[in-house]
């Protein structure tokens, strides 16, 4: 990696009401509780809703792609282009299968696990050298992955993830918009915020 700012963080989901409380759009739930967000005006433009901010004299973009998640590369490209970043200052926000529920944690490239909004920002960007963070929401015990992606948390979940999990996450963030990812790559590769659920 060649740079430890992030400049663009990109928070992948489903536009819609129906898909607001999704597994699958972890990463908007996620948005609406950073601190910064109520000083953040967003403007429809890049295929979603992006806002920007000046951190340290560098100014920093936030993206909410309204492509659907399985085409959220068409909305990152658009923005990196236009604002010519480069793709290891991205950043996608998103949910994990491979993670437990309960976790979350930062990584730079590596694979895809099947996520389709990763495998259409590789398809646009032309490379999987982007940073992530991502939250742990478990595989299901039953083999339909679609299903249970587009499902709704749990209540029991919804107020583990307010309580514990995006209140951890959210000082992590903050970390990184203000110190960069190399101060919170190695610290919060994984991160597991509750023991049990």
């Amino acid at each position: 990696m060649t740079s430890s700012t992030i400049r663009l963080y990109a928070f992948l989901g489903n536009y819609g009401s129906e898909f607001s409380r999704n597994r699958h759009n972890v990463a908007w739930q996620f948005l609406e509780t950073l601190p910064i967000y109520g000083e953040l005006t967003w403007t429809r433009k890049f295929k979603g809703l992006y806002a920007s901010r000046d951190i340290n004299g560098e100014r920093i973009f936030f993206l909410k792609p309204e492509t659907y998640m399985n085409n959220s590369g068409e909305s990152i490209v658009e923005l990196v282009r236009f604002f010519r970043l480069e793709p290891q200052e991205v950043m996608a926000v998103h949910d994990e299968l491979e993670m437990p529920f309960g976790s979350f944690g930062f990584k730079f490239s590596g694979g895809l696990g099947g996520h389709n909004g990763l495998r259409s920002m590789e398809k646009h960007l032309g490379t999987r050298d982007f940073a992530r963070l991502r939250f742990g929401i478990g595989r299901p015990e039953h083999p339909d992955v679609a299903g249970y992606v587009l499902s709704d948390f749990t209540p029991v979940e919804q107020e583990i993830l307010q309580t514990a999990v995006f209140p951890q996450a959210g000082q992590a963030f903050m970390e990184c918009l203000e110190q960069g990812f190399e101060s919170v790559v190695d610290k919060y590769k994984k991160k597991i915020c509750i023991q049990t659920v």
